[in-house]
C-alpha cells in the first residue's frame, strides 16, 4: 500500500488520520470570513484546511440549472442562476494568496480543490502541496492527467461513481505510472443520509486497489466517521461554517466550530481505541487477571500422597494457580503435602508422574 506525504504529514497505513477541515465555498467570497475559517480549523486540531478554487467561466455553461440542493438553500435560477452563485464565490488571486499567508502564520496545510486548469496553476504556484480532485471531476481524465503532472499526490473523491467507474480511474492513473494518490468514499447528497454512507466499499477500495482510503463525509454527525476510523481510513474530509444559517449552498451541511473540534475528538478517541492488531495481556489487565480469572483448588482437605481426582477439585477464583485448562494434566498426580480446602493448587504442590 502506498503512502503520501502533505506538507509536514506523511500518511501512510501507520499514520494517525489526516484531518481535513472542509471550508469549501462557506467563505462567501470573503477574506475576513476565509480567516475566521482558517482559525477554526486550527483550534478544532484539524490537519488541513481546505477550499474551493475555480472560475465559473471555465466550469459551468451561463444558464446551467442548479442542483436540487442549491434550490432549497439559494432559490431557484430566477432568483440566481448557479454561474451567478458561482462567481459570487469564487476566490480571487489576491485572496488566494492572503488566505495562504494565513495559514503559513497559523501553522495549518492549505490546501484546495481547483475545478479548472487556471486554478490548478494557481495553487502549483502557490506551492499547495497535493491536489484534492472532486467527485465531478474524478472522471475527467484529461482534467487528472493535467493535474498528475504537476506531480504532487492527489486525494479523490468518488461519490456518484460506480466500482466500474473507480476502476477506470485507477486503471488510468496506473497507465501514466502515477501512483500518489488516495481515494475517498463519499455520497454526493448534500447532507448524505447515514444509511447512504456505504462505508463496507472502504474495505472494497483498499482490497481491489491496495492504496490509501478515506473518506468524505456528508453526513450531520459523527458515526460515519468513527465507523470508518474502524475500517481503515486514513483520511477524513468534513465541512465546516462559521455559521450554519449564512447565505450559501453548503452551510447548512456543514458542522458548528464546536461540531468540528468534537469531530476531530471524537476521530482521535476512536484511534486510540484501536490499539494493536496483536491479541496480548496488557500491563493494565495483570492486577484483574489474578483476581478474576480462576484457577484450579481443593474441594476438601487433601492429605499427601492423595490421588488428585475430579471429586477433590473444584474452579474457583483468583487466578494465581494451575489454569482450569490444564486439568487433565494434573488428573491422576498425588499430592505432596497435606492441604487445607479452597487450596489454590500449583505445580510445586504436586508429585510428577
Amino acid at each position: 500500500m502506498n503512502k503520501i506525504k502533505i506538507g509536514n504529514k506523511v500518511i501512510s497505513p501507520e499514520s494517525p488520520i489526516f484531518y481535513i477541515a472542509e471550508a469549501g465555498v462557506n467563505h462567501n467570497g470573503s477574506f475576513k470570513i476565509a480567516k475566521k475559517l482558517i482559525d477554526v480549523a486550527k483550534d478544532a486540531g484539524a490537519d488541513a484546511v481546505k477550499f474551493q478554487s475555480f472560475l465559473a467561466d471555465e466550469i459551468i455553461i451561463p444558464n446551467g440549472p442548479k442542483a436540487k440542493y442549491h434550490i432549497e438553500t439559494t432559490g431557484n435560477d430566477l432568483k440566481q442562476t448557479w454561474h451567478e452563485l458561482l462567481r459570487s464565490q469564487e476566490i480571487s488571486k489576491k485572496m488566494h494568496k492572503e488566505i495562504v499567508r494565513y495559514c503559513n502564520y497559523k501553522k495549518i496545510i492549505f490546501l484546495s480543490t481547483p475545478y479548472d486548469k487556471i486554478s490548478a496553476n494557481l495553487l502549483q504556484n502557490l506551492k499547495m502541496p497535493a491536489f484534492k480532485i472532486a467527485s465531478t471531476d474524478n472522471d475527467n481524465f484529461p482534467f487528472i492527467k493535467f493535474i498528475a503532472s504537476k506531480k504532487k499526490p492527489m486525494i479523490i473523491s468518488t461519490a456518484m461513481s460506480s466500482i466500474e467507474d473507480v476502476e477506470y480511474l485507477v486503471k488510468t492513473l496506473k497507465n501514466i505510472n502515477f501512483k500518489k494518490f488516495a481515494l475517498l468514499q463519499c455520497t454526493g447528497n448534500y447532507p448524505s443520509k447515514l444509511e447512504h454512507s456505504n462505508l463496507k466499499v472502504i474495505q472494497t477500495y483498499r482490497e481491489k486497489f491496495k492504496c490509501l482510503v478515506g473518506l468524505s463525509d456528508h453526513t450531520p454527525d459523527n458515526i460515519s466517521s468513527i465507523v470508518a476510523v474502524g475500517m481503515g481510513v486514513k483520511i477524513i474530509e468534513k465541512h465546516f461554517t462559521i455559521n450554519q444559517k449564512m447565505y450559501g449552498p453548503d452551510h447548512r451541511m456543514s458542522l458548528t466550530p464546536n461540531q468540528l473540534k468534537e469531530s476531530i475528538n471524537d476521530i482521535r478517541k476512536a484511534e486510540l481505541s484501536l490499539g494493536s492488531k496483536h491479541k496480548i495481556v496488557l500491563n493494565s489487565e495483570l492486577a484483574n487477571k489474578k483476581k478474576l480469572k480462576k484457577s484450579i483448588v481443593t474441594s476438601s482437605d487433601l492429605k499427601s500422597g492423595q490421588v488428585v481426582k475430579l471429586s477433590s477439585i473444584k474452579i474457583k477464583r483468583p487466578g494465581t494457580g494451575i489454569r482450569p485448562r490444564d486439568l487433565n494434566k494434573i488428573l491422576g498426580l498425588k499430592i505432596k503435602k497435606n492441604l487445607k480446602k479452597n487450596t489454590v493448587l500449583k505445580n510445586n504442590m504436586l508429585i510428577d508422574r
